[in-house]
């Protein structure tokens, strides 16, 4: 598995739209103070290392304060929703069955802005529903790889979503709850820019899953969903070439892209495995803890994801 890095030209656009400063001499300096920093939070753990640092600062645009906001955020996630972030290990039956039945791996080159692209779709429409909580988990799995290896930095991610063997069956156990946890620690506990999110290979269902998901994405995310009747109206947002063969690129087979992530999420299982400790200690934390309802606001008034 390997993430081309951006180079040249490329490297210094995403540079300057994510405004890093030309001397490494300022990163440092900027991690340094974000370590004394965590250093005087009591609740949070003290572990994160200078390559995901900078993975952090990039995706913050170099705001300090916004870096605090997510880091106190990542860990404070792998408290409120464990079931996110233990049994990290892709040998485990669950998980691999999930890697089996769903392909999702980010390929490995770059649009023409500097942005990561990355694949979601499902093998096979027959298929029974895999466990929801297992699939989230692992998407969160290639996020904490993604902090450690995007070594450069990228402009943003870019989502293709192929519906073509989605089914109402497989939305069945999608729950509001579980959608708003995975969504809020996507979106407010890594350092993500979502550019864009395009859907291919559309049917009926599409509208009512989409409709279904808005509500717990900001404003922002919302307009940046595209919806597309052809591949050819896909390749004026993403270049052909850069897609998996099944969608007439030149980037290999999207099976074998996701055995390949499959392998690189093996070479991290004693690493997620140590991780399992490493999050917020609310009793520690200065003020009041925080609690599932002031995170997530939990009130029972969701409506359910209902697909005639």
């Amino acid at each position: 598995m390997t993430l081309v890095q951006p180079s040249g030209d490329m490297c210094a656009k995403i540079k300057e739209e994510l405004r890093e400063p030309a001397n490494p001499a300022d990163i440092d300096r900027d991690i340094g103070i974000i370590r004394e920093w965590l250093g005087k939070q009591p609740h949070l753990p003290k572990d994160m290392d200078d390559a995901r640092l900078r993975t952090f600062l990039r995706g913050c645009k170099f705001s300090i304060e916004r870096v605090k906001q997510k880091l106190d955020m990542y860990y404070t996630m792998r408290n409120a929703v464990p079931e996110f972030f233990t049994d990290r290990d892709v040998s485990r039956p669950e998980m691999s069955e999930i890697l089996n039945v769903i392909h999702m791996p980010p390929l490995p080159g770059l649009t023409p802005s500097g942005c990561r692209v990355v694949m979601l779709r499902g093998t096979d429409k027959d298929i029974t529903t895999p466990n929801v909580i297992e699939s989230m988990k692992l998407t969160l799995m290639i996020g904490d790889v993604r902090l450690a290896e995007e070594a450069v930095g990228v402009a943003g991610d870019v989502y293709i979503l192929d519906a073509s063997v989605a089914t109402p069956t497989h939305f069945a156990k999608f729950t509001p709850t579980l959608v708003k946890k995975f969504l809020i620690c996507v979106q407010e506990a890594y350092p993500v820019k979502l550019k864009e999110v395009h859907v291919v290979n559309v049917s009926p269902i599409v509208d009512t899953i989409v409709n279904f998901v808005k509500p717990f994405l900001k404003e922002k995310i919302r307009e940046r969903i595209h919806i597309h009747s052809s591949m050819e109206d896909l390749y004026k947002y993403v270049p052909k070439d850069m897609l998996p063969s099944e969608y007439g690129g030149a980037a290999g087979s999207i099976k074998d892209l996701n055995e390949q992530w499959r392998a690189k999420l093996g070479e991290y299982t004693a690493w997620f495995k140590e991780q399992e400790a490493s999050k917020a200690n609310e009793s520690l934390r200065p003020g009041a803890p925080k609690t599932a309802d002031e995170l997530f606001g939990m009130d029972g008034t969701f409506r359910q994801l209902t697909i005639d």
